[in-house]
């Protein structure tokens, strides 16, 4: 029992300490540069509180699931030699956790909203509803597409740099096409979409795979699967303001 207490003791602590700059800073421009007090400090410090705890437990998930069963899962899919079925299951893999991101959920609905009153489209709820779904699908399928893409670069061993200067040149050719009201949206797509649920399964699915495919690095060739996953959402949402 003592000891994952005291493991949980010092996720804690760490999940403290790597909050504690960004509370020195908010704390720093209230006090000092506003000099106002906190408004409604009892919630603040409950919410901080939350907050350690909410980091602490999800690093804790991390290390105890995510992690584990992603690295498995991939290493399994490798073993069972079906080339079909591993790209299969890095499409999906992509599509359903990229679905699943609160932050992409949430930026969608936002650009529905400011696209209804901005008159780029109907300012109905069915119509933003609409646009928020299909901006959320098009960034799950290029999510989707670039594992694939990564899983194929780390089977044949391909550098990683290529890919990432050819999609940014992309990007910047795109963005000379691409409607002015879509670009914005979409260069924060490639953010959004590696957050919480996509980062941990991601990175696993490619350290697992280069930990076993015989003559991969996992250090080499195991990351560089979330640059390619904030890649191209950047690139298939310009072409869906482009079409829509």
């Amino acid at each position: 029992m003592g000891k994952p207490i005291f493991s949980f003791l010092r996720l804690l602590g760490e999940a403290f300490r790597d909050l504690a700059p960004i509370i020195l800073v908010i704390a720093f421009f209230q006090i000092i540069v506003l000099q106002q007090p906190f408004p409604d400090i009892g919630n603040v410090v409950v919410g901080l509180i939350c907050v350690v705890l909410g980091l602490a437990l999800f690093v804790q998930g991390l290390e105890m699931g995510l992690f584990p069963i992603g690295e498995a899962m991939a290493q399994a899919m490798a073993r069972k030699g079906s080339l079909p079925v591993l790209l299969l299951f890095a499409f999906a893999l992509g599509f359903g956790t990229t679905v699943a991101e609160p932050a992409l959920i949430a930026v969608v609905a936002e650009a529905a909203k400011i696209a209804g009153e901005a008159g780029a489209i109907a300012d109905t709820v069915e119509a933003k509803g609409a646009y928020a779904f299909w901006l959320r699908i098009t960034v799950a399928l290029s999510v989707g597409a670039a594992l694939v893409l990564g899983v194929f670069r780390i089977l044949v061993g391909w550098p990683i740099q290529y890919f990432i200067i050819g999609g940014y040149v992309a990007v910047i050719v795109i963005t000379a096409f691409a409607p002015p009201e879509i670009v914005g949206i979409a260069y924060d797509s490639g953010g959004v979409t590696t957050s919480t649920i996509t980062v941990p399964l991601v990175t696993a699915l490619g350290v697992g795979l280069a930990s076993t495919i015989k003559g991969r690095n996992p250090m080499i060739d195991g990351f560089g699967l979330i640059a390619l996953a904030s890649l191209t959402p950047m690139i298939f949402v310009m072409i869906f303001g482009m079409l829509a």
